[in-house]
């Protein structure tokens, strides 16, 4: 069974964000004073009393703007009314009721949804402001005060949230989704890709970079499999990251790379490699998640003879640190491409997800050092007494040896080559631990 859905809404710069904060317990979506920080839909999960439900964060609602961004974040919130189950409505009780408030509240009203009046910004303990019951003309119910910040009336306002929902008729199915991570530099087409497979336009996109500020969840299935994609926002270098939104927007596409299955990696075919990607491309090679690597805007390429090869060449001369990662070639814009994409992040999860029997594990060993001898030094020989696997997520394989010391990064990468010719680990880094032990007798 899904879970009901609760869609936070109102004007900008009323709380909506640090009241979503709140609900989810995570400093998931960026509150700032700024009006319009938040754009794309954000999704979170929340409980209360005994019931769990998703909390959708929307961008402002500004009825009378022509501007076509603030145009598109009114489209993004619409469609969140329409996915919710219950809706609330947030106003703040310093401004009192502005036209803004007055049309998005018909607006929601034509939904035919519940809704929830919460007025924030009451943040004296006590009897709430006179100024609350003027947003009885709303026509949206009881308001009920509230403080994001501090959390004042948040519970009373869930309390009535939960009485809401629609009724429980099944229990939780175990999350097998696959969660991936979109990360790329500014403007590659990461919110592009999230729409193509969506067929919806979940993800504001813009030729302006930094249009994506939000790190956003959308739940998907491609090919018969189920996934959740997080589309983050563009990793600049450091020296280009000049206010303090973007760099909070930078530490949240960081923080969803630690939480994926697998990244993929969006690199723009027109403006061809760069040092960037290849340093966002290392956050998640560091954090041992499954990649792949889509070369997106393929369609644009002029082609020639092995047009495809040559590039797919340069990029694993810039990424030789990881030259595991599938590499998929892909059109955001006419979706060419994009389902070998998804088999292959679904196969890099399974590889990065992967077990190898310790019996299996040694057969391979005996065969490498039998083909090419440990290194020596001084009369003295490296030994590996065995191999074995504790952990996955990614392939962890711990070696016992005589001598640490003796064990030198190119032969680790030979014995990594090796195992990766035995059992595949396509899309996966490896890790390598290495302990002594003294052989006894």
């Amino acid at each position: 069974m899904s879970k009901p859905v609760v869609a936070v809404v109102g004007r900008p710069n009323v709380g909506k964000s640090t009241l979503f904060n709140k609900l989810v317990g995570k400093r998931l979506a960026i509150v700032d004073d700024t009006p319009g920080v938040t754009r794309d839909r954000l999704y979170g999960d929340c409980e209360w009393n005994g019931r769990s439900f998703t909390v959708i964060d929307t961008g402002g609602l500004e009825p009378f703007s022509s501007d076509a961004l603030l145009t598109e974040m009114r489209s993004q919130t619409q469609r969140a009314v329409n996915d919710a189950d219950v809706i609330i409505f947030v106003a703040d009780v310093g401004s009192g009721i502005t036209a803004a408030d007055e049309e998005a509240a018909r607006m929601i009203k034509r939904s035919g949804k519940p809704v929830v009046l919460a007025i924030n910004k009451c943040d004296s303990v006590g009897s709430p402001p006179a100024e609350i019951y003027d947003f009885y003309a709303l026509g949206l119910g009881d308001p009920m005060p509230i403080s994001a910040a501090h959390g004042h009336g948040t519970g009373d306002m869930l309390d009535e949230v939960v009485t809401l929902l629609p009724g429980e008729d099944g229990e939780e199915e175990e999350d097998k989704r696959i969660r991936i991570a979109i990360i790329g530099k500014p403007n590659v087409g990461k919110s592009s890709l999230v729409n193509q497979v969506c067929g919806d336009s979940r993800a504001i996109v813009s030729n302006t970079a930094g249009t994506t500020r939000d790190t956003t969840d959308t739940e998907v299935t491609v090919g018969g499999m189920d996934f959740i994609l997080t589309d983050t926002a563009g990793i600049r270098r450091r020296s280009k990251v000049d206010n303090s939104i973007e760099k909070y927007s930078v530490m949240r596409a960081k923080a969803a790379i630690e939480r994926s299955d697998v990244c993929v990696v969006i690199i723009d075919a027109t403006e061809g490699f760069t040092e960037q990607d290849a340093k966002i491309a290392g956050e998640a090679h560091e954090q041992g998640k499954g990649i792949v690597v889509a070369v997106n805007k393929w369609d644009a390429v002029a082609k020639q003879t092995d047009t495809q090869d040559k590039f797919r060449k340069s990029l694993l001369n810039g990424l030789s640190f990881m030259t595991y990662a599938e590499i998929v070639f892909i059109s955001a814009k006419t979706g060419s491409g994009v389902e070998k994409l998804f088999e292959a992040a679904a196969d890099a999860y399974a590889q990065n997800s992967r077990r190898i029997p310790t019996g299996s594990l040694n057969d391979v060993l005996a065969a490498a050092v039998t083909v090419s001898q440990p290194p020596s030094d001084k009369g003295k020989r490296l030994k590996i007494y065995y191999i074995t696997q504790p952990s996955a997520c990614p392939p962890t394989f711990v070696c016992f040896v005589n001598s640490a010391e003796l064990f030198h990064y190119s032969y680790q990468r030979y014995i990594e080559n090796r195992i990766r010719d035995a059992f595949g680990l396509r899309g996966t880094p490896v890790r390598f631990i290495i302990r002594e032990k003294k052989r006894e007798g």
